[in-house]
């Protein structure tokens, strides 16, 4: 694993190994890295969920490294936002299924992305692509 973390900035930049170990150690890196801001237990819940999900998709679709980047943005409006993006290698954006059924074990990824962040999206990048989530920071 490749870290990098700028602390003035507040940003936090990680490239993964495409291995099962990736999962463990991204949420490992994203409540370090919260904690150290000093972020509300609740965000950094709800971020280490989300980031597990979205490194889980990259591993279970995409061959070759998993970027990953965390930032504090100001917005315009004076609030401010976690910024989460989990880039690999598969130009073509994800596809969030049906709801899955109860006994389903897949599917529920985006959903919870979906339904848990402020907003979120997808980008085309030169070489993949980027699924990206805001999370609201508060006080």
């Amino acid at each position: 694993m490749v870290g990098l973390i700028d602390t003035e900035d507040e940003s936090a930049e990680w490239i993964l190994p495409s291995e099962p170990g990736a999962v463990r150690v991204a949420r490992h890196d994203v409540r370090d890295t919260l904690r150290a801001w000093r972020l509300s237990p609740g965000v950094e819940d709800v971020a280490m969920l989300l980031v597990s999900e979205l490194v889980t998709n990259s591993l279970t679709y995409a061959p070759g490294p998993i970027g990953m980047r965390l930032e504090i943005r100001a917005l315009s409006d004076g609030e401010s936002v976690l910024l989460v993006e989990v880039s690999d290698q598969v130009p073509g954006a994800p596809v969030v299924q049906r709801a899955p059924g109860p006994e389903d074990e897949r599917g529920r990824g985006l959903q919870l992305v979906a339904s848990s962040a402020r907003r979120w999206g997808t980008r085309r990048g030169k070489t993949g692509k980027t699924v990206w989530f805001e999370l609201p920071l508060h006080g």
